[in-house]
């Protein structure tokens, strides 16, 4: 709704509806946040912006003393999903990222076989309430892959429990963990499952595509070799004839983004090449976006944060650009014409705050913990695992800084790219968007 061209949409409902909800996050917190906007790529951002903070001024006048509230040690930055268009297309192998890309999620369910084909089909769902899975959510895949040997062997040691003789004491004691237990084993036995599908995926084509999306992704290959000719790294992907057609889309998409658009005539080319004449909606309708797709922009590139002395595995080099916003914005390093301020923002944002909050973190109590700064950050248009894992990284290396991270709604490469392509299609019914999640 907020990026389709049809006229007809009523673009300032969902704004608005947005922008409530957002205000009520505040008011749940009791934050009055100072409120920015990232000015690029298009102009929604300004817009929720200037919503959210009328409406917070509206909330704290009439909250029930009647009084304005002043602008408390937090900070809310409001993004165009256009900012980082590359996070939304590349393969992930970070755990919940590459389980929800490349396995069949729905509604956050996950069917599977525990025993094999023989056994009967199990439901596992992947949320909160499950320890195990918000333990190894957000780690790699060859590092969830190291935990699945602890796993088996837990597995075996309470089978091997509860077929060995037992007293009277002890099968007492037993009975009462039995719950306990068979919820741990079936637990464990979703998330061998999982992986061992990923790894399934992985072994197939996503490997090689892996290492093309991340040269193509950071201009440089894995020994830091600068890739010379982008052209050179796509041809392959789009000549194999055992990778579908979205993994192709994927890949055409992430040379656009890097070579900042291009040629009528090379997109063409491309389409033909790739064989996904009936799909080109879903690369030509990133420009509703404000991406640029033909012809090429002049426009530059934001500058990105040097990590390369921070250990990562060869096919996971890059790092979304919501982390480095979000670190900048931490040590008060985000340029004010590019990030301007819809309203004053605290005195712990000023360049002061985040070192006495760094020096005080070594004494902080438990009570210090509660009034830690929160950074709120809202994405217009969708958000992706790796950039809500991003969010809970930063937040567990800077303890004085708690990163709240949210958008409209979570998003796959796949539904991405559904999305996109049917923003020129006519007549979507409005019941088909969920305006927030």
């Amino acid at each position: 709704m907020l990026y389709s061209p049809d006229k007809s949409v009523d673009k300032e409902a969902a704004m608005q509806s947005i922008a409530q909800q957002i205000v009520t996050l505040c008011a749940t917190l009791d934050e009055n946040p100072g409120v920015r906007y990232k000015r690029e790529p298009l102009d929604n951002a300004e817009d929720l912006a200037s919503l959210v903070e009328e409406k917070l001024v509206q909330y704290y006048k009439t909250d029930e003393k009647n009084q304005c509230k002043e602008k408390s040690q937090s900070q809310l930055l409001i993004l165009d999903r256009g900012f980082d268009p590359l996070s939304t297309v590349l393969h992930e192998l970070t755990f919940q990222a590459m389980v929800y890309d490349v396995l069949p999620i729905e509604d956050d369910v996950y069917k599977y076989k525990p025993d094999g084909s023989a056994s009967k089909e199990k439901e596992g769902r992947l949320d909160e309430s499950d320890e195990v899975w918000v333990k190894i959510r957000h780690r790699h895949i060859a590092v969830v892959l190291e935990e699945i040997p602890k796993l088996v062997k837990e597995i075996s040691s309470s089978k091997k429990e509860s077929e060995g003789k037992l007293s009277i004491s002890s099968l007492s004691n037993f009975m009462k963990k039995m719950p306990h237990i068979r919820k741990q084993m079936s637990k464990q036995a979703l998330h061998l499952g999982l992986a061992e599908d990923c790894m399934q995926k992985f072994k197939g084509n996503l490997e090689r595509l892996c290492k093309v999306e991340q040269d193509l992704a950071l201009g440089t290959d894995a020994e830091g070799q600068k890739v010379k000719e982008h052209m050179r790294v796509l041809l392959p992907v789009l000549l194999n004839k055992d990778l579908d057609n979205y993994d192709k889309i994927r890949a055409i998409l992430l040379y656009i983004f890097v070579e900042n658009g291009t040629t009528q005539e090379n997109l063409d080319r491309l389409i033909q090449h790739a064989k996904i004449e009936s799909d080109g909606d879903v690369l030509k309708n990133w420009k509703y976006i404000g991406v640029p797709v033909v012809p090429k922009s002049s426009q530059r590139k934001p500058s990105r944060r040097d990590r390369s002395r921070e250990e990562t595995f060869q096919l996971s080099r890059w790092t979304p650009l919501i982390k480095d916003i979000i670190e900048d914005n931490i040590e008060n390093k985000l340029d004010s014409r590019e990030w301007p301020y819809f309203s004053e923002c605290p005195a712990a944002w000023n360049g002061s705050g985040a070192v006495s909050a760094r020096q005080k973190h070594n004494t902080m109590g438990r009570d210090d913990r509660k009034t830690v700064s929160k950074l709120i950050i809202f994405v217009i248009g969708g958000i992706t695992y790796s950039e809500i894992r991003s969010a809970y990284e930063v937040s567990q290396a800077n303890k004085f800084v708690q990163v709240i991270i949210g958008s409209t709604h979570i998003i796959t490469p796949k539904k991405m790219l559904d999305d996109v392509k049917n923003l020129t299609k006519p007549n979507i019914p409005k019941e088909e968007f969920t305006i927030i999640q």
